[in-house]
């Protein structure tokens, strides 16, 4: 495989994380729609992984049939409360016991971002190890990476490939399928259903 096209599929492989992300935070159908994020996903996803593609292309159908107040009213259900969640989207609910959030795997989601020098936006309510906060670091470990490779520092990339690897195996792939089955299990909801799926087929699937 050439360099150009290596950096080609890392470069949809970093938007993929990029697009998830944001499909976990307030939804707004205008910006899925009208800003092209779930077109920009499907796209992206068939160069890397087809299986979670044809997923991605079932949320655009899904989102037509859905309103704001729709998918503001389900993306509360499912991961804000006031009542008990259905799909709690905080990593250490499922890898510390006892539904518990900023356990021990909180603490070590935050000192890999601390070690790469990231520091938490005053803005941003939600827990460090929340679904769209770990898919947002892959995205800056993945461009990192492609940026290593451009420069030819073979010492940095391979740090950086590690730590995606420490990452994605340690966190996310102990999580994201048990997350992705409380939200098809606990929702109705096309789009929802099909978010789950895709990111699922998305982390099981991903290589570095």
């Amino acid at each position: 495989m050439g360099i150009n096209q290596s950096i080609t599929l890392e470069t949809a492989k970093g938007d993929c994380y990029r697009f998830l992300s944001a499909c976990f935070y307030q939804p707004q159908n205008g910006i899925f729609i009208d800003e092209g994020l779930l077109k920009n996903l499907s796209a992206s996803l068939r160069q890397i992984c087809p299986e979670a593609a044809v997923f991605a292309s079932e949320m655009e159908d899904k989102i037509i049939s859905c309103s704001d107040e729709e998918l503001a009213v389900e993306y509360a259900r499912l991961f804000v409360g006031p009542f008990e969640l259905v799909a709690p989207p905080f990593g250490s609910v499922y890898l510390d016991g006892e539904k518990r959030v900023m356990g021990d795997s909180t603490m070590e989601v935050i000192k890999m971002y601390q070690e790469e020098g990231l520091v938490r936006d005053g803005d941003f309510k939600n827990l460090p190890d929340h679904i769209a906060v770990e898919l947002e670091f892959m995205y800056y470990l993945t461009f990192k990476g492609m940026k290593a490779r451009e420069q030819a520092d073979d010492k940095a990339s391979s740090e950086v490939i590690e730590k995606q690897n420490i990452f994605l195996n340690r966190f996310l792939r102990s999580w994201v399928p048990q997350l992705c089955d409380r939200i098809k299990e606990g929702t109705d909801n096309g789009f929802y259903k099909a978010l789950a799926g895709c990111l699922n087929a998305f982390i099981k699937d991903n290589k570095n």
